[in-house]
């Protein structure tokens, strides 16, 4: 498969149920995820994930709250390494290059969402530190808008404890995930406007930071 092409698997194949197999047993034993919330997640439908990101272990937790596969961005360098490439993709994977805007990367996050599939997005762009929640990049909220998506915030508690930044292999720790109310945009007609993009990242944002809150609550 070429560099930056989806191959929109909407089925869960032989490999997806292997791969998952192994990551939940591993993410068990050494991170004891408990899940709140898991009622706020839509059964079938479109929706954005959009949890906090505060360590390389994040990708893999919405496992856990949901049954349904996911789809997520992965940063374009990991597809330098063939086994982490097949892994990854089989677990719904694709590119993104980061810094730079990444037209193919978001044509295949909509694509996703057009095939009525839930999509894990980071709205931070990138590992953050810190207990607080910063300005978020629009990106989340203009998708949603655009493909008019519910957006759940996902708070992650202990997972920057667990595998720091930096670190080669990670540590065990308890972790806890936390599904928050989903926010549901306008929709519109044709082009999305910015002030509804700021609006409601913005919103995206408090939800956020209430998520993280209670996740690293319940792990404290």
């Amino acid at each position: 498969m070429a560099e930056g092409t989806l191959i929109l698997r909407t089925r869960k194949t032989v490999g997806y149920f292997v791969v998952r197999k192994i990551v939940t047993t591993v993410w068990r034993l050494m991170f004891r995820p408990t899940v709140t919330g898991a009622h706020h997640i839509p059964p079938t439908g479109p929706v954005l994930f959009a949890p906090i990101h505060r360590s390389n272990i994040d990708f893999a937790y919405l496992i856990f709250a949901t049954d349904r596969k996911t789809f997520f961005m992965a940063k374009h360098s990991l597809w330098k390494i063939p086994i982490i490439r097949h892994l990854i993709q089989t677990m719904g994977a694709f590119p993104v290059k980061r810094g730079t805007a990444d037209r193919e990367s978001m044509k295949n996050a909509e694509a996703v969402l057009e095939a009525g599939q839930a999509l894990v997005l980071f709205p931070e762009g990138t590992r953050q530190e810190g207990d607080s929640v910063g300005p978020l990049m629009d990106g989340a909220m203009f998708l949603a808008l655009r493909c008019n998506v519910p957006v759940i915030p996902v708070g992650l508690g202990n997972t920057e404890k667990a595998m720091r930044k930096g670190a080669v292999l990670p540590r065990p720790t308890r972790t806890s995930i936390v599904i928050g109310q989903p926010i549901l945009p306008p929709a519109f007609d044709g082009r999305v406007p910015r002030s509804a993009v700021t609006e409601y990242t913005e919103q995206l944002r408090e939800g956020l930071q209430q998520a993280y809150n209670e996740a690293r609550l319940l792990v404290e």
